[in-house]
Formats: structure tokens, C-alpha cells, sequence
């Protein structure tokens, strides 16, 4: 008899445990870490996650919607507190959001929006407008706002690739003496930008800039643009990622835009933390954060998404 009371003692306690388990999980989902930006949110998030006491199990959709429903499935298959998220896409999120809020995980979107208002608890973002109008105007300035240039855009299912494109044309089409000849989508990938550099270029070769969506697309162009021998082509990018500012060290890449990919990660964490415990953030569900350029005058200070002191 005290053998079997001592086994469901420890049954209870085991139970107990993973109860507690459960309830202590920030599941942060993102893009493939390959992308530095993406790393960096995903280190961002885990390490305030620990900081404040939660187990953390981190996983990766590559911006593949079929594969991030899966990983909603085993957030909500594990028992996770709450999900820390930079989407897959902005119509095809909605559902696994509801997904998981109907489970009772609440999440937390960062990066980039979806399409519906109230399924996620917050959803937390780089003012990529008024970040692309600040890439925008360096890049008019650096062209002196005249002569022919291309835009490499990210991937098209991607909110900020239409809206940092947006951004950059209000600025750039008041110059008419700019003259776009290009446009393409480099899917945010430096290997495909470097491809699609190398075509355009062979069409183009009088071309003066490039202004790129992010700093993957304006590494492999301006990578394309030096092995064609046309290094002092103007380019510009956009994230704030330490590759592109030692770029602009070097004097290669122009100029960036720095949006805050660490601290906005480790911000929904501490949202996530506050909502569990009291029910609300006490914020608004859309909340901006501004972007900052990045030149040759304050590269220095540029480390890992964030400004040093």
C-alpha cells in the first residue's frame, strides 16, 4: 500500500510538472536564420524568454505557409504559453493565429502585419514606410537626383516588400530626372539578387543606382555590380544588418535602414509576459517603431539590428 501511495505521489508531482511545463513555453516562430536579420530576432526573443523564466522552443517556417501550420500544431501540441511570430505571409496567417488563440495560445506577431485586427494580441513592426522614405531620400541625394537606377523588391506575398517599395517611389518619382529601368523581385535572397544583378546589368549597363528592399538583396547586387567592374554604382538597402555595415565601412554599399529586429522581438516577449500574467499589455494591437538611417557617418555605432551608445 505505501509502495502504490508512492507512485501516484510521484505520478501527481510528475503531472504537477509538466502542467507548469506547459504553461512556461514561449514558441518562437521565424524566417530561415540563414537571413541575419531573422537570427537575430529569434535570439532576441530567447534570450528575454529566459531571461523571464519561460522554457523556449524556437522554429523555423522559411517563409513556407504549409510548414508554419505544422509548427502551429506543435506549439499548440506542446502546451506553449504563447508565440512570439514573424509570419509566413499576411492572408495565410490568419487561420493558424485563430488556430492557436481558439487553443488558448495568444500570439505576438512581430516584423511583419496580417490581414485581420484582433486574432493576435500584438503585432509589432518597423515603420517600413517611413523607414523606406529615409532610404529613399539618401538614395535621390546620392544619385543627385538624376539618372537611370533599378529596385530589387522582396518577396511580393510579403506586406513590407509592397510597402517599402511605396515608400521609396513617393520620394524617388518627384525627380524626374531619375529614370527607373528595372524592377525586379529578388525574393529577399542575396543569391537570387546577385542573378537577377547579373542579367540586368548585361540590359543596362549604363545604370547609376540600386535601391534594394533589404540587405540580403543589396549585398548580392552590389557583390554583381563589383564583379562586372561597376562598384561605384550607388546602392542602398534596408534591416541594419552588420554585413551591410561594414560594407558601407568599406565604402562598397552606400547606405541602410536600420529596423530594430532585436528589440522589437524581445518587446513581444515582454508583452507575451505581461498578457499571460494580467490578461492585457495595456497597449494598442499595432504598435510602429521608426527606422533610422544608416550612413558612413554612424555605421560604426550599427551592431546586430541595434544602435551602440
Amino acid at each position: 500500500m505505501k509502495r502504490l501511495l508512492s507512485v501516484i505521489v510521484v505520478l501527481c508531482f510528475l503531472g504537477t510538472a509538466s502542467m507548469a511545463f506547459a504553461g512556461k513555453l514561449m514558441v518562437i516562430i521565424t524566417p530561415s536564420h540563414d537571413n541575419p536579420f531573422f537570427k537575430s530576432e529569434a535570439v532576441g526573443a530567447e534570450t528575454k524568454a529566459k531571461e523571464l523564466g519561460y522554457d523556449t522552443l524556437v522554429l523555423v517556417h522559411d517563409d513556407d505557409a504549409n510548414k508554419q501550420n505544422e509548427l502551429f500544431d506543435t506549439a499548440i501540441a506542446r502546451g506553449g504559453a504563447a508565440i512570439v511570430l514573424d509570419n509566413a505571409g499576411a492572408d495565410a496567417t490568419i487561420a493558424p493565429v485563430q488556430k492557436a488563440k481558439k487553443a488558448g495560445i495568444p500570439s505576438f506577431l512581430i516584423d511583419r502585419e496580417i490581414n485581420k485586427n484582433g486574432v493576435a494580441i500584438a503585432q509589432i513592426v518597423s515603420n517600413n514606410y517611413q523607414g523606406a522614405k529615409l532610404g529613399g531620400e539618401e538614395f535621390v541625394k546620392l544619385m543627385g537626383e538624376k539618372g537611370p537606377f533599378v529596385e530589387l523588391v522582396g518577396k511580393e506575398s510579403d506586406t513590407n516588400a509592397g510597402i517599402r517599395s511605396q515608400g521609396y517611389h513617393d520620394v524617388i518619382d518627384q525627380y524626374t530626372d531619375m529614370k527607373m529601368v528595372a524592377r525586379q523581385s529578388a525574393n529577399w535572397s542575396q543569391t537570387e539578387a546577385y542573378e537577377k544583378m547579373e542579367s540586368i546589368i548585361q540590359a543596362n549597363p549604363e545604370i547609376k543606382g540600386v535601391i534594394c528592399g533589404n540587405d540580403t538583396m543589396a549585398m548580392g547586387a552590389m557583390a554583381a555590380l563589383k564583379s562586372a567592374g561597376k562598384g561605384g554604382v550607388i546602392v542602398v538597402g534596408f534591416d541594419g544588418s552588420n554585413d551591410v555595415r561594414d560594407s558601407i565601412i568599406a565604402g562598397d554599399i552606400k547606405a541602410t535602414v536600420l529596423q530594430p529586429a532585436y528589440r522589437i522581438a524581445q518587446m513581444a516577449v515582454e508583452q507575451a509576459d505581461k498578457y499571460l500574467k494580467t490578461g492585457s499589455t495595456g497597449l494598442p494591437e499595432k504598435q510602429l517603431m521608426d527606422c533610422v538611417l544608416i550612413n558612413p557617418k554612424n555605421a560604426k555605432k550599427l551592431e546586430t539590428f541595434a544602435m551602440q551608445d
